[in-house]
């Protein structure tokens, strides 16, 4: 797929993680097998790794690829913080913080000297600081930022380079927009250059109702994730209007019905906050997203096979074509 994307001329091959893979490995094998396409983490859990050593994993995958890397993090679910990982999710903003600074500092190529209330390095008793000489370190690597509510929209602002979204529709990506521009205004920044970067689902074909299908596991399983009243998902199909059949979905999961859940996804939810259909019905959606200030759009691949979703790419690919051709 990341050949056939990189053939294509997309800008970007992003893995994320979670249940099936690390995104490391898998990037680590991608940059084996391309020369030109970023690479991005979409995303690194923080609560999965100490701070340094996502720097260390970040530098040698920039040094792999030949400087390539951007590196996107976040905080993951409160349930699968605490399950996976056996990691509070207390104060996860200052945390975030903390976690970006150790990040920075260890690019840099300085020993790392952190003040932190989450992340004292090094700790009381210890004069060892963290220094990456192993690898070769870049400064200015790109940092992004998963975010949903308007706190975390403002700190990815504040002190990444970018930011990652999911479940957006291009109305909000712009209401998204604001939040991320107020905490650039506190670090007396503007917009500018700033990668707006929404991981948006796709799936194609002439018929929406067909071309929908592939993509109810992937909405079935990020809404019925873990307790309704602690999850991150549940909250944004709630103010997407989807409240009750939210509450439906995440009742068939915690059931262990599956199935149920997926055909429990609404049709408009997902019509709302994916690219579903041919290219002709893409376009306009395309258009729509770049209006609303994405500078780079990610397309989640959910197709069964690896030919079904290399011809969702082939058709985004497409639908791009006929917005860039003058009217």
């Amino acid at each position: 797929m990341a050949r056939e994307a990189e053939r294509l001329g997309c800008a970007m091959a992003l893995a994320p993680e979670g249940f099936r893979a690390d995104a490391p490995s898998v990037l680590g094998a991608v940059a084996a097998v391309t020369s030109t396409i970023g690479l991005g983490s979409g995303v690194m859990q923080i609560p999965g790794r100490a701070p340094v050593m996502t720097a260390l994993t970040a530098a040698t995958l920039d040094g792999l690829s030949g400087g390539r890397f951007h590196l996107g993090l976040g905080v993951s679910n409160p349930d699968v913080s605490r399950g996976w990982y056996g990691v509070t999710f207390d104060h996860p903003l200052q945390r975030t913080r903390e976690y970006v600074e150790v990040v920075r500092t260890a690019l840099s190529g300085a020993p790392v000297r952190h003040a932190g209330r989450h992340y004292p390095l090094p700790p009381p008793g210890c004069d060892e600081p963290a220094h990456l000489r192993a690898a070769a370190t870049r400064a200015d690597l790109p940092i992004y930022l998963a975010g949903v509510g308007p706190r975390s929209l403002r700190l990815t602002g504040e002190i990444a380079d970018g930011w990652i979204g999911v479940f957006l529709s291009p109305e909000r990506v712009r209401e998204s927009l604001e939040q991320v521009a107020e905490g650039r205004a506190v670090a007396g920044k503007t917009l500018d250059g700033f990668e707006v970067l929404p991981s948006i689902a796709i799936g194609v074909g002439d018929d929406p109702q067909v071309a929908a299908r592939p993509l109810r596991d992937y909405f079935a399983n990020f809404i019925g994730m873990g307790d309704p009243a602690r999850s991150i998902y549940f909250r944004l199909a709630e103010r997407l209007g989807f409240g009750e059949a939210a509450a439906q979905i995440n009742a068939h999961c915690r059931a262990g019905n599956r199935p149920a859940a997926a055909r429990a996804v609404p049709m408009e939810l997902m019509d709302q906050v994916a690219l579903i259909g041919n290219e002709h019905r893409l376009a306009p959606r395309l258009a729509a997203y770049a209006r609303a200030g994405v500078t780079t759009l990610g397309l989640t691949l959910l197709a069964p096979t690896v030919e079904g979703q290399i011809e969702a790419l082939r058709v985004a690919a497409r639908a791009l074509e006929q917005i860039k051709q003058p009217a």
